[in-house]
């Protein structure tokens, strides 16, 4: 069913989604407050979905940003919740599969790169959604982490970044592929469900062609023991911190 959210307290921003399909995450939140920008950037979002990251990046800058989302049925998601925030002049929403956005663009074209993108490998014992729209958004079916770091090594700018949120247990390949594709590890954060948890999400920052030397950055708890949202994640849905 499709249904119109504010987009948490950011501007009065709204968001259209479908509860069939999925909402936007805190994944995505955390993204975008992760990610550095500034007004002179060419910005693209790889796996956009219903726009979450363009309509969080947008307060956040003025630069022009392009998301790019493969899936008919949540591209109009994305179009839709762009046009409610009259953000057209600002946000671009493509139709197009990530790997064919190098064939699109000429190399060096982009500064920065976002990205939430399926986290789960494609396996024999994989749990995969029998749902199309959900299955796709969540599994290798379409993209994995070469084809992202092989488009990103091709359009980004020398040293330019790509920033993406990804599960814990895949950061070993995530480094591995940034790195066999000439883009190094600049920045590292974890995230805990809970203080006394393992890790289960982590975002990373790489640099094409950037110079060693990696930074990591202070952990963050999502929910206090009673299972209350922190200071630091009520701080982010109230506007970023």
């Amino acid at each position: 069913m499709e249904v119109i959210n504010d987009l948490l307290n950011y501007n009065n921003l709204k968001i259209v989604q479908n509860s069939d399909w999925f909402n936007f995450s805190i994944d995505s939140v955390l993204l975008a407050n992760f990610v550095k920008v500034n007004n002179k950037q060419k910005i693209i979002d790889f796996c956009t979905g219903n726009a979450p990251i363009p309509l969080f990046l947008s307060i956040k800058t003025k630069s022009k940003i392009l998301g790019v989302e493969l899936q008919k049925e949540v591209y109009d998601l994305a179009v839709k919740s762009v046009k409610l925030n009259a953000l057209e002049n600002q946000i671009e929403i493509m139709n197009e599969d990530v790997k064919n956005i190098s064939n699109i663009f000429e190399t060096d074209t982009f500064d920065l790169i976002t990205c939430n993108p399926p986290y789960f490998k494609i396996s024999d014992s994989a749990n995969i959604n029998s749902e199309k729209v959900k299955a796709i958004a969540r599994h290798e079916i379409h993209l994995n982490l070469d084809d992202i770091f092989t488009c990103a090594k091709k359009i980004l700018k020398n040293n330019g970044r790509i920033v993406m949120v990804h599960r814990t247990d895949r950061l070993i390949d995530i480094i591995t592929t940034m790195k066999n594709n000439n883009i190094e590890p600049k920045r590292i954060q974890f995230v805990y469900p809970f203080m006394d948890s393992d890790s289960n999400l982590v975002l990373v920052e790489g640099s094409k062609n950037g110079k060693c030397g990696l930074i990591v950055e202070k952990n963050i708890v999502v929910h206090n023991s009673n299972g209350s949202y922190t200071d630091y994640i009520n701080d982010i849905f109230n506007g970023g911190k």
